[in-house]
């Protein structure tokens, strides 16, 4: 408990007696409860707490964290928790419990109805996604006491669903925490050949980064542009996916380490970036602009790849304090820097349980919306992990207007993305003016126009041709309602 009091410095006197609360109460209700490993039940949910203090979340979260297994798991009723904690913390605690109650009689029904119950549980109250990110976290880490079988069914979804999910909030830290976790669970002989071949490269490579790092500060410097840099190894699943979607092997992956530029504002970003071009040689087509462009989870940074005077490839983010915060923690960060913006009322307090319609989560009621009507479990897991596991691209319209949509997606998914209608009815398509198939995948910054024709009709084989929820949900639902599926 000491290291988790030392994290929640941030939280007032006040706050923090309701943490301290939590936790005595906690301890007195799982006193003789061992996990499998065979410690103590309470360091689970202190190890969950001591997570959600690292992203500074307020103390009504901090006692979610270590009262969230209470009702499930001891001999404490609901009457009792609300006289205690009041019906804030109650709430998120019934909401994360109820997720592991549900049964079903196969794996499959009970994975996709649990994910479903949580996704409504998300679109009222999105705390209850982050208590169970951090539970799952701390699940992954220990892991190993679980029996084979086990530890394979839980990193696959982990890797599937848990992981994709932190991505679309934006909290990097965990997502790729999570993954490396799973990647050393479902694939070890690709793990350790990975991590092995990266401990041999990592002295070249930091060396590379501190000289490339000093010779910037050094410009940043006699500009008077304030910044401070620093490096991070990629994860080793991300390099492990770019070595098997470039099909190449380890040795040729360059870019093992990303450098981080951090300012203190938007124009000092840019002028980092007109700097950079002029003083270094960026690798071309390797810019990209995330600041004027956010992606959907809120991330914002300036991209572009520069060559150090050895030839190595030093992949750089430009990026505001703010800015960097976000890109750690996501949804939270935000939160975080509104509620210091606002203070820390009950009104500030409030704004994580309502962040939902303002931030962009639209994008999951939308996605429960369509999948309402979806009673098949592999269908509705299977546009689930689609609709989370996201790169994106921005593709315009001939108006110029930007459509965002998942790495990967071809002229269809652009079709069904402006209209169900315009997709049902899609003959082809022009990419830059060129007639295009109905499988061509589009990049970031083509410009597609949908051709149509109204006795065109959706068929069986579009399903190939698909790949976002919206298109594949949108093609079912018509062959179901014309016998065709």
């Amino acid at each position: 408990m000491e290291k988790l009091r030392q994290t929640l410095s941030y939280l007032s006197a006040q706050d923090l007696e309701i943490v301290e609360r939590a936790y005595q109460y906690a301890y007195s209700a799982h006193l003789y409860q061992t996990r499998i490993s065979g410690e103590p039940y309470l360091n689970h949910l202190l190890n969950v707490a001591q997570s959600l203090a690292e992203l500074k979340m307020d103390a009504p979260l901090i006692a979610v964290a270590l009262l969230h297994d209470i009702l499930e798991d001891t001999l404490v009723v609901e009457k009792e928790l609300r006289e205690e904690f009041g019906d804030e913390i109650v709430s998120l605690v019934n909401a994360v419990t109820k997720l592991n109650k549900y049964q079903f009689e196969d794996n499959i029904t009970a994975q996709a109805e649990n994910w479903r119950k949580m996704l409504l549980a998300v679109v009222k109250d999105i705390r209850v996604i982050i208590v169970k990110l951090a539970d799952r976290l701390h699940n992954m880490e220990t892991l190993r006491f679980q029996p084979p079988d086990d530890q394979k069914k839980i990193a696959a979804e982990t890797l599937s669903l848990y992981a994709p999910f932190a991505h679309r909030l934006g909290i990097y830290n965990w997502k790729n925490e999570l993954e490396d976790l799973s990647f050393q669970i479902l694939y070890p002989e690709a793990y350790y050949n990975i991590k092995g071949q990266w401990e041999k490269r990592s002295e070249s490579n930091v060396k590379n980064l501190d000289e490339a790092a000093a010779r910037l500060k050094e410009i940043l410097a006699a500009q008077n542009i304030p910044c401070r840099i620093f490096s991070r190894p990629k994860n080793l699943y991300g390099i492990y996916k770019k070595m098997e979607r470039q099909n190449k092997p380890f040795s040729a992956i360059e870019d093992l380490f990303g450098m981080r530029v951090i300012t203190d504002t938007i124009e000092d970003c840019y002028a980092i970036l007109s700097l950079i071009n002029t003083r270094f040689k960026p690798l071309d087509g390797s810019f990209t602009d995330y600041i004027n462009v956010p992606k959907a989870n809120m991330y914002q940074s300036l991209h572009i790849t520069i060559i150090s005077d050895k030839n190595a490839l030093i992949e750089t983010q430009i990026r505001t304090e703010e800015m960097h915060q976000r890109a750690e923690y996501g949804i939270a960060a935000h939160w975080r820097y509104k509620r210091q913006a606002e203070g820390d009322g009950e009104g500030a307090r409030r704004d994580l349980k309502n962040i939902t319609a303002e931030y962009k989560l639209d994008w999951l009621k939308h996605f429960l919306e369509k999948q309402r009507e979806t009673s098949d479990s592999i269908e509705f897991l299977d546009s689930l992990k689609s609709e989370c596991a996201f790169e994106q691209i921005f593709v315009f319209t001939p108006k110029k207007e930007v459509v965002k949509l998942p790495l990967g997606a071809t002229a269809l998914d652009f079709a069904y993305s402006i209209h169900s209608d315009i997709g049902d009815s899609f003959m082809g398509a022009k990419v830059n003016g060129k007639m295009a198939q109905i499988n061509t995948k589009l990049k970031t910054g083509d410009i597609c126009e949908i051709i149509t024709r109204k006795n065109i009709k959706p068929t069986v084989n579009w399903l190939d041709f698909a790949m976002t929820a919206q298109a594949k949900t949108r093609i079912r639902k018509y062959l179901r309602e014309h016998n065709l599926l």
